[in-house]
């Protein structure tokens, strides 16, 4: 796995209805009603090359969410075309996509490599392996888990935090939102990513990576002591 199944989606023409957030490409669609999103469902699951692992379908009332992938490392340059396929498919049904609704929200857990217990999580929660660090879902409902692995050398501040991922365009809004609601700016890399914390210091990091990775980790301005995601974000500690 590679950075060079993502960035090639993202690079594509004719994806701009999808998003690419922590788990892959995804993209929701607006239909009208209930009974519409049950017909677009099944007319995407007759999409050529759609069905298989990872692809997802969840509806909910007038609208339907679709993931090729369950993991943003499983995209791969095949995944353009299909994810064209789909959206034609929607827009023969009427249906418009929403870049504005489609969001990913992850649970990521802190531990130095010694104290990495991703399976004790997976048991818990009743989880699947997608890759070594993370579990997620089988109903596609829940958020994901994920191991944050801390170099040995950096202190262990937070044992967890939240990673919202979301549409390059939101992020801001969404930042400014958290904001007015009374969050605290712990670190602000924006419009790439900010870390929050509520009053009692729990920390979130609202994030338009990948999505909206124009540069790499090396460029970042991560503050002296912050430890760093293999994706490049710096971790919520």
């Amino acid at each position: 796995m590679s950075e060079q199944g993502w960035r090639h989606f993202l690079e594509a023409t004719g994806v701009e209805d999808w998003v690419v957030l922590h788990g892959g490409a995804t993209a929701v669609f607006r239909t009208g009603s209930l009974a519409a999103s049950v017909r677009l469902a099944a007319a995407i699951a007759e999409v050529a090359g759609f069905e298989g692992a990872g692809r997802l379908l969840t509806i909910a009332d007038d609208q339907l969410t679709v993931r090729l992938t369950r993991d943003l490392w499983a995209l791969e340059p095949e995944h353009v075309d299909l994810a064209m396929a789909v959206s034609a498919t929607a827009a023969q049904h009427g249906a418009m996509a929403d870049r504005a609704a489609v969001q990913e929200v992850q649970l990521a857990i802190a531990a130095k490599p010694d104290a990495i217990d991703v399976g004790f999580w997976r048991a818990a929660l009743g989880y699947d392996a997608v890759a070594d660090d993370n579990g997620v879902d089988p109903l596609g409902h829940s958020s994901t888990v994920w191991m944050q692995d801390l170099d040995e050398s950096k202190p262990l501040r937070h044992a967890m935090h939240i990673d919202v991922s979301v549409a390059r365009e939101q992020s801001h809004a969404r930042f400014d939102a958290a904001v007015a609601a009374g969050g605290i700016v712990v670190h602000d890399a924006g419009p790439g990513h900010w870390i929050l914390a509520d009053r009692a210091g729990n920390k979130v990091c609202i994030c338009a990576w990948p999505d909206g990775a124009e540069f790499s980790a090396d460029e970042r301005d991560v503050p002296a002591g912050e430890a760093t995601t293999e994706t490049g974000i710096p971790a919520a500690g």
